[in-house]
């Protein structure tokens, strides 16, 4: 998981509005790779502020967030591509393959002098690791991230340090 920092770095490192996207979508909406992948124009719903993510893992439909910084980043884009059908397409139209993703990834990372391995999968954890922190309802992070489970979603509390830091130990309310 990264710390907020360092997602702040990824995304201030000079990038091109196609590639800043991709790490935007990935850690603001907790996507999966094939879901960045099969986004879709119409799949943005900027009235709602959500993101319609279509046959997910499972060949599930959910909805997940939409962020403000995302949205004007994402309008910004698609003036320069304009996309015809997917979201992200490849070079030569297309899905924009995973080794590419990943290499943004990477790439970013790098330039933002993160020692971590930062692999697309990372953004998602983060996502979702940032959201506990910050207060949000664990039942809401397993709808956005489309956990069957709550099992899977719990992982999240292990690596969610913040939410340590404010219970105090049951000895020191003796006092």
């Amino acid at each position: 998981v990264l710390s907020k920092n360092e997602v702040s770095r990824m995304l201030a490192v000079d990038q091109n509005i196609k590639h800043k996207c991709i790490i935007e979508l990935l850690y603001s909406a907790g996507l999966r790779l094939g879901e960045l992948q099969d986004l879709r124009v119409v799949d943005i719903d900027s009235d709602r502020m959500l993101i319609n993510v279509r046959s997910a893992k499972g060949k599930k439909d959910r909805y997940t967030i939409l962020s403000k910084v995302m949205l004007q980043d994402l309008r910004t884009y698609y003036l320069k591509y304009r996309p015809k059908e997917l979201l992200l397409e490849g070079y030569k139209g297309g899905k924009y393959s995973d080794t590419s993703v990943r290499k943004v990834v990477e790439k970013a990372a790098l330039a933002a002098e993160i020692k971590k391995k930062v692999v697309p999968h990372t953004l998602r954890h983060t996502f979702a690791t940032h959201l506990l922190e910050d207060g949000a309802d664990l039942r809401y992070i397993q709808a956005l991230l489309g956990h069957n489970s709550s099992k899977t979603t719990e992982i999240y509390t292990h690596v969610a340090t913040n939410m340590v830091k404010g219970i105090q130990s049951p000895l020191d309310a003796l006092t």
